[in-house]
């Protein structure tokens, strides 16, 4: 006799509460949901039905991975981002909530400028800001670029699963070494970045998970965190439209340092701060004079 979808939860919520997971109940029913091809309405329908060894042999094997600290994300190869399913894996930095902040404000400002329609997006990972920019934006044409060709891999992935390949153009580039000035160089309304920001030191203080499963070097902003802004920032206006605007995610407390950064350049105006669903300093972003 088999153990009920009700039961196998409560044994794979125990067994993740004791391996330290915090989310040890909504991780043993996304992971049912996934080993059994079920959405979460299906599991709460099916509460008492039984479940036959083949699933239940699959849904324990990833739940000792979970267990093991592989994030569920990568078990299930997907993350929810802007209202879209999003595929991840261990080439791409999961996507966090609160880069949805830095996607939500260039949406506003494109909107409420209506003509502006060149967007660039540096250190786009899983292709995440990009694509939700493309989904929400008709005719925006967006390039994203990224260092990391297994990522640009990712992001292709998530733009073609998402119907927004042929306008989201994907770059191998080290920041702008692809992008050129001057004569015959593009200009765009928007440049936009999530980039590393974490500290070196501070790399090996972050949570088990991030440190044995996601890709460190998307994370490792130098010193201080501001390796990326700084080239970022300096190499904005020369390829930024006339009053074209910058967007960069930060860290909570970075906000300060960075509008240093950008106000040092004397071609931008006034630096504008949003906060994240927490409270939190999250996006900074200024116009070109």
């Amino acid at each position: 006799m088999g153990l009920q979808i009700k039961e196998i939860l409560k044994v794979a919520e125990n067994i993740l509460r004791d391996a330290g997971d915090e989310d040890c109940k909504r991780d043993a029913e996304i992971l049912l949901c996934h080993a059994m091809h079920y959405d979460a309405r299906r599991i709460f329908m099916n509460w008492s039905r039984e479940i036959n060894d083949s699933y239940c042999e699959g849904f324990f094997e990833l739940v000792q991975k979970r267990a093991g600290g592989t994030p569920t994300q990568y078990l299930t190869n997907g993350q929810d981002f802007m209202g879209h399913s999003f595929f991840v894996d261990e080439r791409t930095l999961i996507p966090r909530m609160d880069t949805e902040t830095v996607a939500e404000a260039i949406i506003e400002w494109l909107r409420a400028r209506g003509t502006a329609r060149r967007v660039l997006e540096l250190c786009t990972g899983s292709g995440v800001v990009a694509i939700s920019l493309a989904k929400e934006i008709a005719d925006l044409k967006v390039t994203a670029s990224d260092v990391d060709p297994g990522a640009l891999e990712v992001a292709a992935i998530n733009a073609s699963n998402l119907g927004v390949a042929k306008r989201v153009k994907f770059v191998k580039s080290d920041i702008y070494a692809a992008f050129k000035t001057g004569f015959g160089g593009a200009r765009f309304d928007v440049i936009a970045a999530n980039p590393p920001y974490i500290s070196s030191d501070a790399l090996m203080t972050l949570q088990r998970e991030i440190i044995e499963h996601e890709p460190l070097h998307a994370l490792d902003g130098g010193a201080d965190g501001l390796d990326f802004h700084r080239r970022i920032i300096s190499g904005a206006p020369p390829r930024l439209r006339k009053n074209g605007a910058l967007f960069l995610e930060i860290g909570y407390d970075q906000a300060d340092r960075v509008r240093a950064l950008i106000d040092e350049t004397e071609r931008f105006g006034e630096v504008s701060v949003r906060k994240d669903l927490a409270g939190n300093d999250r996006v900074l972003s200024a116009e070109l004079k």
